[in-house]
C-alpha cells in the first residue's frame, strides 16, 4: 500500500465516522515536518503521521511531534497494519 493509498483508506474510514481532518493541500509550502493530518472530533484533536511500513520518520517530524507531545496534543505515527489491526479505527472512535 502506499502512502497515498493509506492516507485515502484514513480520510474515507473518518468521512465515515464523522471525524473532520485536514491535510496540507501542498506540502512544499506548508513547514516542514508538520504531521500528515490533523483530526477533530466532538471528543478530541489528534495529529498523526502517516508513513509506509518501511517509511522513516524525518528529523523536522521527529522534532514536530516532540514538540506537538510536550504541547500536549497527541501526536504519533500510523502505519497500514495499524489500519488493518483496527488501531486506526478504536483511536479515532475514542475523538469521535
Amino acid at each position: 500500500m502506499t502512502e497515498a493509498q493509506f492516507q485515502d483508506a484514513v480520510i474515507a474510514m473518518c468521512k465515515l465516522l464523522g471525524i473532520a481532518w485536514y491535510h496540507p493541500f501542498f506540502s512544499r509550502r506548508s513547514a516542514a515536518g508538520w504531521p500528515d493530518l490533523a483530526l477533530c472530533g466532538a471528543h478530541g484533536f489528534i495529529t498523526r503521521e502517516l508513513k509506509t511500513e518501511r517509511g522513516k520518520l524525518t528529523a523536522d517530524q521527529q522534532r514536530w511531534g516532540s514538540m506537538l507531545r510536550h504541547a500536549g496534543v497527541s501526536w504519533d505515527v500510523w502505519r497500514p497494519d495499524d489500519l488493518q489491526s483496527g488501531r486506526i479505527q478504536r483511536e479515532l472512535e475514542a475523538i469521535r
